[in-house]
C-alpha cells in the first residue's frame, strides 16, 4: 500500500491513509521530506534557525522517530538521500550551507558531517545578499545543490571536494531542479523561468504564460514532460521535456503550489496559502482535477511513499 505523507508549516507529518483518514507524527516545521531508497526510513527538514533532521521509522501509516541530528545550518529546506542509501544531503536555505551525513544500516545518521559553507550573492538586493541553498541532488556521482542567492548549481564530489559550478543568467534565482542524463532543468524563482542546459547550449522559457509576479517552485521530470509549479498565477505548466516548448496549464486546485509528487497517473499539488493537498489525474501527462482535496495546514512538501 503507498501513503501520501504531507510536510510542511503545520504542526507535523500528515499520513493520508489511503484516503480513509488522516494520521500526524508531530515534529516542528518538516518543510521537506525524503525517503531511504530501500529501508522504512522517511527523513525531514526541520526548517527553523537552528535547522534539524529527523529520521522517522516507517511503520505503514505510522511514523515513529528513529534519529536526529542538526542541520549545521540555518532554515533546511530540502533534504534527498543518495541511490545506494548510505548519504543524505541537506539544503539550508538561510546561510546556504549544505550538509552531508553518513548513514548506517538501519539509515541512522553516523558519524561527523561534511558542511559544505559558501559564499556569495546576486543581482537581487532583497532576495540575493548571500547564499542560499534551495535543494540538494545526487547526480552521476556528485552532488549538486541549487544556489538561488548565487544564481549557480554547486557541485562537489561526495567527500566534499568542490567542482566547477554550473552558472546561470544573473538573477535567475534556481531553485529546483532535475536531471535527464547529462541534460539538466531548472526553475528560475527569481526570474519565472525554466531553463534546459545541454553542454554549451541553453533554452530558457517563461514558466507561465499568465502576467504578473510568478515564484516557481518545484520542477520535476516525468517521461517526455517537465512539470513547474507557478506560485502568484497558481498554476502547474506542463512542457515538453525535448525543447521545453508548452504543452498544457492548469490551476492548481488552490493557493501558492509550494511543491507537488507524481505517482504513476496521478499527481498531488501542495497548496500551502489554502491550506490544501489537491489531486489530480494525468491524462496525456496533463493534469485534471479529480475532485479530490485534502485539508492539511500550510503545507509545503508532498512525499508518495
Amino acid at each position: 500500500m503507498k501513503y501520501v505523507r504531507i510536510g510542511g508549516y503545520g504542526p507535523g507529518i500528515v499520513t493520508l491513509d489511503a484516503g480513509e483518514g488522516q494520521g500526524l507524527a508531530r515534529v516542528t516545521s518538516p518543510t521537506f521530506l525524503a525517503a531511504h531508497p530501500s529501508l522504512p526510513v522517511l527523513y525531514a527538514a526541520g526548517e527553523l534557525e537552528r535547522g534539524w533532521l529527523t529520521a522517522f521509522l516507517a511503520d505503514g501509516p505510522a511514523l515513529a522517530p528513529l534519529d536526529e541530528r542538526p542541520s549545521e545550518g540555518h532554515s533546511p529546506c530540502h533534504v534527498a538521500v543518495h541511490p545506494e542509501g548510505q548519504l543524505l544531503a541537506a539544503a539550508n536555505y538561510g546561510d546556504g550551507t549544505a550538509t552531508l551525513y553518513r548513514l548506517d544500516e538501519r539509515g541512522a545518521f553516523t558519524g561527523e558531517p561534511i558542511v559544505l559553507r559558501h559564499e556569495g550573492s546576486g543581482p537581487d538586493a532583497e532576495r540575493q545578499e548571500r547564499s542560499h541553498a534551495h535543494q540538494a541532488v545526487f547526480h552521476d556521482g556528485l552532488l549538486h545543490i541549487a544556489d538561488l542567492g548565487t544564481d549557480e548549481i554547486r557541485r562537489y564530489r561526495l567527500d566534499g571536494t568542490p567542482l566547477e559550478p554550473i552558472t546561470l543568467a544573473p538573477g535567475t534565482g534556481p531553485r529546483h531542479l532535475a536531471f535527464s542524463g547529462s541534460r539538466l532543468f531548472v526553475a528560475g524563482e527569481l526570474a519565472a523561468t525554466v531553463t534546459l542546459i545541454e553542454g554549451e547550449r541553453r533554452t530558457v522559457v517563461r514558466a507561465s504564460r499568465h502576467e504578473g509576479e510568478n515564484f516557481p517552485s518545484h520542477l520535476q521530470l516525468d517521461g517526455d514532460f517537465v512539470y513547474v509549479a507557478n506560485r502568484g498565477p497558481n498554476t502547474i505548466a506542463v512542457l515538453r521535456a525535448a525543447d521545453l516548448s508548452p504543452v498544457a496549464e492548469v490551476p492548481c486546485g488552490g493557493d501558492w503550489p509550494r511543491h507537488f509528487a507524481i505517482d504513476g497517473a496521478r499527481m498531488y499539488v501542495a497548496n500551502q496559502r489554502a491550506d490544501t493537498v489537491s489531486s489530480f489525474r494525468l491524462r496525456d501527462g496533463v493534469p485534471e482535477p479529480d475532485g479530490q482535496s485534502y485539508g492539511v495546514d500550510s503545507p509545503g512538501c508532498v512525499l508518495i511513499t
